[in-house]
């Protein structure tokens, strides 16, 4: 419907510049919104205002030489001119009848375009640490990435989902020293665990398991693993410090230990134990969750691979890398970050950011077009220097879009619940699907935008009524699967080909706003898709719901006149169509029977 607008003001255009009352270089974008209010029509342009300067004439005369110029078409009942130089376009009601025949006959590709060209995205999403089970903020993370990339997918980008999984670095030691403490524990050891270690019930059961597989082959007295250690802070049940320490220190002077009384080849199989016992429960739980990557990419493999260095060697040629008090610094300043950034510290270790730097520069060198990160909304600050480096090393920056998403917070019983992977008290995303659903997490996680915080309302996602967005939702598509069961109960006679032809008996109110509604389907997608917002197609499907359950209300479906029934039918069948399009996009499932 829109696009068929669109070509008839090109064909317009075309017809001014062919008559010299346009220039040849004249913009094509054609702005072309939905009214507000259809008594200002169906559709405006602003067209003329956006042409006038270049034209040379004022915009309500530019609108009235456009509106003479556009070809008559069936699905415009007239056009007009209004203030300063708007065309509004009023439809007639075979523009949105018609509609019901594109869905019927487009099925699943109904709302689905060619508009990404099959260019090649790249959306990165989740990519907890693996050092410890996704919690509840993370599905929210999950949730968004995957429609985002669902979203780009319907509109014809050719999307490459991927997870970076952070396998190197301090955290990853610390899941290992961890591990080894629990282990140690389980053989009867006794000692304070250390507070900055990883506390969490699946470290326990990890560690059992490398006992029940291995016995004492890793016992070592706890004496000798504590033994001159820089002091740990102590702090009671509320928090409160009862001795001052270095917990950093501590932790770190642990790992150190650990390496050096296990040896190279059993701290590494602790590490890779702890790694890919979790990786594993990671994938799993995000499979169940309807989330599939095609690829996850160790940040190890940058390392490996030269890539780390790479990056560092083509800033240190740009001029754009220096040393200074024995560390070597990202000149960041020089593109507005608030001071510069250590890419390789005195130790010679390189640093996190120079592995983002290196990441991101392999992504674009994987002829990805467009690169999209979604990340907690509390790396904010990071998002100027990544793209500071890129720019640095002659990639453009605009092709990297950073969504930021804010955890959700989980309220049970009116209560807040804590979600610290660290001190193990926190609610698993496999937990929250457990309680409400798949299809009820998915939802809920998209229906704000991301960079807003979401309550998570867990009474609401378990009802079974209207307040209910996911619940309303589908039971609209059940409704209509209801109303199929019926007409075969009742051995009443369908002709789908009739209920197409006698789509002009569709006049009621209700009917009518139920095809508006329809035809806005592609549109919302796009929009969706383009903005990254998932959100405004959740929003959409609980206004087409209301849209269907207020006529389903009002008006019999099985009605005694056949072909009234059979319009009526296939309206309906395009609603389910519709509803089923949209929520798998959504993740979400279809339920026949509710």
């Amino acid at each position: 419907m829109k696009s068929h607008l669109h070509g008839l003001i090109i064909q317009a255009l075309q017809a001014l510049r062919q008559d010299g009352l346009l220039p040849d270089d004249a913009p094509a974008n054609i702005p072309l919104e939905r009214s507000r209010e259809r008594v200002h029509g169906d559709f405006a342009s602003t067209i003329a205002l956006a042409l006038a300067k270049i034209a040379r004439r004022s915009p309500r005369e530019l609108a009235e030489r456009i509106k003479a110029a556009l070809p008559s078409s069936a699905q415009v009942a007239r056009v007009e001119i209004a203030g300063p130089g708007f065309i509004n376009f009023f439809l007639t009601p075979t523009a949105y009848q018609a509609v019901v025949g594109d869905i019927l006959a487009q099925g699943d590709g109904f709302g689905r375009s060619e508009l990404g060209g099959g260019r090649r995205v790249q959306v990165e999403f989740v990519s907890a640490n693996p050092t410890g089970p996704l919690h509840v903020g993370h599905g929210r993370g999950a949730a968004f990435g995957a429609t985002v990339a669902n979203l780009l997918e319907a509109v014809g980008y050719q999307v490459h989902r991927e997870y970076y999984v952070n396998d190197a670095g301090r955290q990853m030691n610390i899941l290992a020293a961890s591990l080894w403490l629990r282990y140690l524990e389980h053989c009867g050891e006794h000692f304070p665990f250390p507070s900055n270690g990883y506390r969490g019930e699946y470290v326990r059961e990890i560690a059992a398991r490398l006992y029940a597989e291995h016995g004492g082959t890793y016992v070592v007295a706890a004496a000798q693993v504590f033994q001159n250690l820089p002091p740990d802070e102590v702090r009671d049940e509320t928090g409160a410090l009862l001795a001052p320490g270095d917990k950093e220190a501590h932790i770190d002077a642990l790992v150190e230990r650990a390496k050096t009384l296990l040896g190279d080849h059993r701290y590494r199989f602790l590490f890779e134990l702890g790694l890919n016992t979790i990786l594993d429960d990671i994938r799993d739980d995000l499979r169940e969750f309807g989330v599939v990557y095609e690829e996850w990419y160790s940040e190890r493999t940058l390392a490996e691979c030269g890539a780390v260095n790479k990056a560092i060697n083509r800033l240190r040629e740009t001029g754009y890398a220096y040393e200074q008090d024995g560390a070597l610094w990202f000149r960041s300043s020089a593109f507005g970050d608030e001071k510069d950034r250590v890419l390789e510290r005195e130790n010679g270790q390189t640093t996190y950011f120079a592995s983002d730097i290196a990441y991101h520069l392999e992504k674009f060198d994987r002829g990805f077009a467009w690169v999209i990160d979604v990340w907690g909304a509390d790396h904010h600050g990071y998002v100027p220097r990544v793209k500071a480096a890129l720019q640095a090393l002659g990639k453009n920056p605009e092709q990297l879009d950073v969504l930021l998403v804010q955890f959700a917070i989980l309220y049970r019983n009116g209560e807040r619940a804590q979600m610290s992977t660290r001190s193990g008290e926190f609610v698993t995303l496999r937990e929250l699907r457990r309680e409400v659903g798949n299809d009820a997490a998915r939802f809920f996680y998209v229906m704000r935008k991301s960079e807003q915080h979401l309550d998570f309302d867990l009474d609401l996602a378990k009802s079974q009524s209207r307040d209910n967005p996911v619940y309303y939702i589908q039971y609209a598509h059940a409704r209509v699967c209801s109303v199929l069961r019926q007409l075969r109960e009742k051995a009443l006679p369908r002709d789908a080909a009739r209920g197409l032809a006698q789509l002009a008996r569709l006049t009621e109110p209700h009917e009518e706003a139920l095809l508006v509604a329809l035809s806005r389907y592609p549109e919302v997608v796009e929009t969706a898709a383009l903005h990254h917002e998932p959100h405004q197609l959740a929003h959409y499907l609980r206004e087409l719901a209301n849209a269907f359950h207020t006529y389903y209300n009002e008006h019999r479906v099985l009605v005694p006149d056949d072909a009234l029934r059979d319009a009526r039918l296939n309206l309906s069948l395009a609603t389910r169509q519709v509803i089923r399009n949209g929520l798998q996009l959504l993740g979400v499932s279809a339920p026949e029977v509710m």
